[in-house]
């Protein structure tokens, strides 16, 4: 009660001092109502300066507000994107506090780049962009009246736009650094503060100081060198600095070089030097002997040896320096410098050294001086200067004027020269000119005759010949060879290559003089041997006896030649003429003629041709030939009949048409324009032109002339689409092979081209891809092969081409969208154009196989055969035509449902009835069905009905029962359902009367058993009582353990009747199915814990 009365009185108290807050606040907004806005402006409200009339009131003090203080949390306040900055506010008592946070004075939300802490008391920008920038402050307000502080004290946030970039700065900046030099980096970044800097050299990280420097830079510390700088726990980065690229090189190696001529020098001469590197700003010292020459300014790039001494002699080298940096080159490369005492005497030589030297050979003196180099030589021909001649050597063409005494010296500069050399006598003659001779009989002779040529000087030795034929050297070969100095030449055998104008010229041997050629000796070589012809007159191969024949022999080359025949043997005539008065069989043989000359050396020239006489004695008979060598031939050819005696020549011909006589006396006779008129039997006799002999006559040959053909017309498709191929073909009726055609289109001759050919004979047309332009009337004509024959043009065919390809149409029967399996289904594709088409099948875009027709069945539809179904034709051969797919016709295959079998009679009906009640039903299909019963295979004659009952009576031997659905929409039928087996009913009862009995008696032992245990057992500490194990589980828990036996699963399950005696079986009428216990079990499981069943003790 005391503690009521405690927490009344306090209640009491604070709703007092509320009261008074409402009327203080009610009396200052009077006051403030009440005065000048200039008033408001001057005197600031303070409840401190209130004084409240009522006693209460003069109690309450209004302390100030407290002032916000503003801190900076993170490091810094000019920050670049991506940086934050933290700022904190504290207010004393901040418990009582709200914060609102103020930038440029405008008060703050939380957004993207805005964040506060729980309590407001710290803010967090987000640097994203330069609109963050401002001054920043915060103050409060109380959290539960409109009291507010003063803002604090403000900070300034900068936020770059752009991230800064690093200035790198080399000192000492050149452009090529030395070994052992100093070099500093510096790296600045001119905005914020608080950078560290970063150090890179060829991309690797060396490391982070404001600066960096090398105190002796060497070839690993060339490259490229940049830095960055970073700053903050979130570790900003600045843009690197630009890449400086420091290059360290060895010092250049001066070039020592010589400015005057010679290194050997003679005393008095003068050497000049000079030392150069490649880059400027350099100083040079000098070195002789590897020892620095003191007197000599250290900034001189050359060095002058003046009037030289044996003194001076050395090897001198020089360095270059930077003195400014204090770098200093290797050696340059030496020189050495060789100084003579005396000057040397030139030696003079000749070449070639022979005597005497013959005009137009070349000498070449030279002048050597085996000291030093760079002379300037002088010459002198019989004590006179040669003022051309100013070279060591000194090369003259030779001619009679330059014969004599020659010498020469050597000078250079202006202060040495040589004494004079020992002169050489030259002797200079004229060359000879040799002579040419022939040492044969003739000059004109056939092959295989041998010539022999001379050529010889008339003064002199040591000489050798050259022969020339027109123009060419001659050289030795199988036919051709010289003697050893060439002074004769020899042909063995002439033939025609060696025909032509000869000369000859000498040369002395190892030396280049050469005489003029000697006058030239033509030689005239036959291209063969010589040509001998025998003729014969008349000139008849065949001879008949009693005929006259002469030969005669003829020779166009040369003279003084004696004439010979032969027929197999020589004949005794000896003249040009040999003559046979009257042939006789005898008579006939080879003959040849054959010509000779000369006395010592006998020439025979090549006998004649061979003329080959023949004496016959049978009676000839002309052979009658017709061109062409057709047997039928067509009305307006021209037609030629030749008669020919095989046997010899010279014969007139006779020609008659039905034994009269024709007036034609050459071997040919020929028809123009032949018709029916010059149809016939011919025959032809023949009689020599020069005599009176006559042939036998020839064989009949008869004519006959028939109609030219007219070629036929064949084709497959005359009405075509667009790029399909076409084929006509044209022919004749007997001898196609024998014609060869040509095309018409609307009377137009046709020409090929890209799309349109023909085969070799022209035969068949063919058009690869047809278009409209191919549309017409075609016809074709016939021309033989061998003969111009022309046929008149077929009869036309009209080709038609469709403006678009063929168009198919898919329909399907039945048109069911969805069909369920074992049902059939056709699918039919139409097309409306044209014949000859070939149907392909497609489903989901791949082929089917190809099926006869235009027909697609499928006799019994399975779920595999869902998809879309599409159509297209295509005809020809090579080229094929194929059609746009059809429209697609869709085809959803379903699983046909199946029907399945319930037992009805439940477990606990058991007891009552000895009949089992089966309901057939088909799985999820809402659809309303009947129902068709079948036992062992045949249909029971019942209605149709979902429910069957099975009883001892109609059901003695446990039969196997199916069932089907049948309705009149789609699905028709459903599948039949599985085998439904019956059981012993009867036995299955005892057997669960006795489970139920066992099961009663036994829980009540139990119960009891739990009951005396509960009141003789000690009880235990709580503490210390083990948890109490459960006797009695509930049917929930049952069911979640795998090991607990499910009675009524148990006794309607085979296995438990298997082991009963099989006299139990002999008890009962009727039994119960495998599926009876499954339908029981399941109707255990849906059963609730506390109905029906067993339920456990433990509530």
């Amino acid at each position: 009660m005391t503690r009521l009365r405690n927490t009344a009185s306090a209640g009491a108290a604070q709703w007092k001092m509320w009261l008074i807050r409402v009327f203080l606040v009610m009396y200052s907004t009077a006051v403030c109502g009440a005065q000048t806005a200039e008033n408001v402006s001057s005197t600031p409200f303070s409840l401190t300066s209130f004084e409240p009339t009522s006693m209460e009131a003069s109690t309450v003090s209004v302390p100030e507000p407290p002032l916000p203080s503003l801190e900076l949390q993170s490091s810094w306040l000019e920050v670049f994107p991506s940086e934050k900055v933290e700022l904190r506010c504290n207010i004393s008592g901040s418990s009582d506090w709200k914060i609102v946070w103020l930038k440029d004075e405008k008060e703050l939300v939380e957004e993207q780049n805005l964040s506060f802490s729980a309590d407001k008391s710290i803010l967090t920008i987000t640097a994203a962009a330069q609109m963050i920038s401002g001054s920043y402050s915060c103050k409060g307000q109380h959290k539960t009246s409109s009291v507010g502080t003063l803002s604090s004290s403000s900070l300034k946030v900068t936020v770059y736009q752009n991230t800064p970039k690093a200035t790198l700065r080399q000192s000492p900046n050149f452009n090529k650094m030395f070994p052992g030099e100093q070099i500093n980096f510096t790296c600045l970044v001119d905005v914020a503060s608080g950078w560290e800097y970063q150090w890179y050299h060829n991309g690797t990280k060396i490391q982070a100081l404001d600066t960096y420097t090398i105190a002796s830079i060497d070839h690993s510390n060339s490259g490229e060198y940049f830095c960055k700088a970073k700053r903050g726990r979130g570790q900003f980065y600045t843009e690197q600095s630009e890449t400086t690229s420091v290059q360290v090189s060895d010092p250049p190696t001066p070039s020592l070089k010589l400015l005057s001529p010679w290194l050997d020098v003679f005393k008095g001469e003068s050497v000049h030097f000079s030392c150069e590197v490649s880059e400027s700003d350099w100083t040079y010292s000098w070195y002789k002997n590897l020892h620095k020459i003191e007197d000599l300014e250290d900034d001189e790039s050359s060095h002058n040896l003046t009037s030289v001494t044996q003194t001076d002699r050395g090897d001198y080298a020089c360095r270059a320096h930077l003195k400014d940096r204090g770098v200093t080159s290797g050696l340059s490369n030496t020189a050495t410098v060789k100084v003579y005492e005396n000057t040397p005497e030139p030696t003079l030589s000749k070449v070639p050294d022979f005597t005497p030297m013959y005009a137009g050979e070349t000498v070449t003196f030279t002048c050597t001086v085996k000291m030093s180099t760079d002379w300037i030589y002088q010459w002198y021909k019989n004590g006179e200067n040669i003022s051309s001649a100013t070279g060591k050597t000194f090369s003259l063409p030779l001619s009679l004027s330059n014969g004599g005494n020659y010498s020469c010296k050597a000078t250079r500069g202006e202060t040495t020269s040589t004494s004079q050399s020992a002169k050489i006598q030259l002797d200079v003659h004229e060359i000879p000119v040799p002579h040419l001779e022939n040492m044969t009989q003739w000059l004109d002779v056939f092959p295989t005759e041998s010539v022999k040529l001379s050529c010889w000087m008339p003064r002199g030795s040591g000489w050798i010949f050259t022969w020339y034929k027109a123009g060419e050297e001659v050289k030795a070969d199988d036919a051709v060879s010289f003697d050893p100095d060439g002074s004769i030449l020899s042909i063995s055998s002439a033939s025609a290559k060696h025909e032509g104008p000869y000369k000859c010229k000498g040369h002395l041997k190892d030396r280049s003089v050469s005489s003029n050629t000697a006058s030239e000796l033509t030689l005239t070589v036959y291209a063969k041997m010589p040509s001998v012809v025998l003729t014969q007159d008349p000139e008849y191969k065949v001879m008949f006896p009693g005929e006259s024949v002469s030969f005669s022999c003829h020779i166009n080359v040369s003279s003084g030649w004696e004439f010979f025949y032969n027929n197999l043997k020589r004949l005794s005539h000896a003249g040009i003429k040999y003559s046979i008065n009257s042939t006789r069989p005898s008579d006939k043989g080879s003959y040849t003629c054959q010509v000779k000359r000369g006395r010592n050396q006998v020439f025979f020239s090549n006998p004649s041709q061979a003329i080959l006489l023949d004496v016959k004695e049978e009676h000839p008979k002309p052979v009658m030939s017709q061109e062409p060598k057709a047997d039928k031939l067509y009305v307006g050819e021209s037609v030629s009949l030749d008669c020919k005696v095989e046997i010899s020549s010279g014969w007139e011909y006779l020609w008659s048409k039905d034994g009269v006589a024709l007036p034609h006396r050459s071997r040919t006779f020929k028809i123009h324009d032949a018709n029916s008129s010059v149809n016939g039997s011919y025959e032809c006799t023949a009689k020599r032109e020069k005599s009176a002999y006559h042939t036998q006559p020839s064989d009949r040959r008869s004519l006959q002339i028939s109609e030219i053909p007219v070629p036929q017309l064949k084709h497959g498709w005359l009405d075509v689409f667009p790029s399909e191929s076409v084929r006509l073909s044209c022919g004749m009726e007997e001898g196609i092979s024998d014609w060869t055609y040509t095309w018409y289109k609307d009377k137009q001759k046709v020409q090929a081209d890209d799309t349109l050919s023909f085969d070799s004979d022209a035969r068949t047309l063919s058009i690869s891809s047809a278009a409209a332009k191919h549309a017409g009337r075609y016809s074709c004509s016939g021309k033989l092969k061998s003969r111009p024959v022309y046929s008149t043009n077929s009869s036309e065919r009209t080709l038609s081409v469709y403006d678009t390809k063929p168009r198919v149409t898919l329909m399907q029967e039945p048109e069911y969208d969805v069909m369920h399996t074992w049902d059939s289904v056709s699918f039919s594709c139409h097309i409306n154009n044209s014949s000859g088409w070939e149907y392909l099948w497609y489903k989901d875009g791949t082929p089917l196989p190809l099926q006869s027709g235009h027909n697609y069945n499928i006799s019994s539809v399975a779920t595999k055969d869902t998809g879309s179904y599409t159509c297209q034709v295509k005809r020809g051969v090579g080229v094929i035509l194929q059609s746009q797919q059809s429209q697609a016709v869709k085809l959803d295959i379903l699983e046909r449902p199946k029907a399945t079998i319930l037992l009805l009679t439940d477990w606990s009906e058991v007891f009552a009835t000895d009949s089992l009640v089966l309901r057939c039903e088909v799985q999820a299909s809402e659809d309303k069905w009947n129902y068709t019963w079948f036992r062992e295979g045949n249909q029971i004659n019942e209605p149709t009905s979902e429910k069957h009952v099975v009883t001892p009576q109609n059901d003695p031997k446990q039969s196997l029962y199916q069932c089907q659905g049948i309705r009149t929409g789609q699905p028709s039928y459903s599948k039949f359902s599985d085998s439904f087996k019956t059981k012993n009913l009867l036995l299955k009862r005892r057997v669960l009367l006795s489970i139920s009995g066992c099961l009663f008696f036994g829980l009540i032992a139990v119960l009891l058993g739990c009951i005396v245990l509960r009141f003789i057992r000690k009880p235990a500490v709580d503490d210390d009582k083990p948890e109490e194990e459960n006797l009695f589980l509930t049917m929930a828990q049952l069911k979640d353990r795998s090991d607990a036996p499910d009675p009524m699963v148990e006794y309607l399950t085979d296995e438990g009747l298997n082991a009963l005696p099989k006299e139990a079986d002999e008890n009962g009428t009727l039994p119960i199915t495998t599926e009876e216990g499954q339908a029981l079990t399941t109707m255990s499981d849906d059963t609730e814990e506390n109905k029906g069943g067993l339920v456990s003790f433990k509530q």
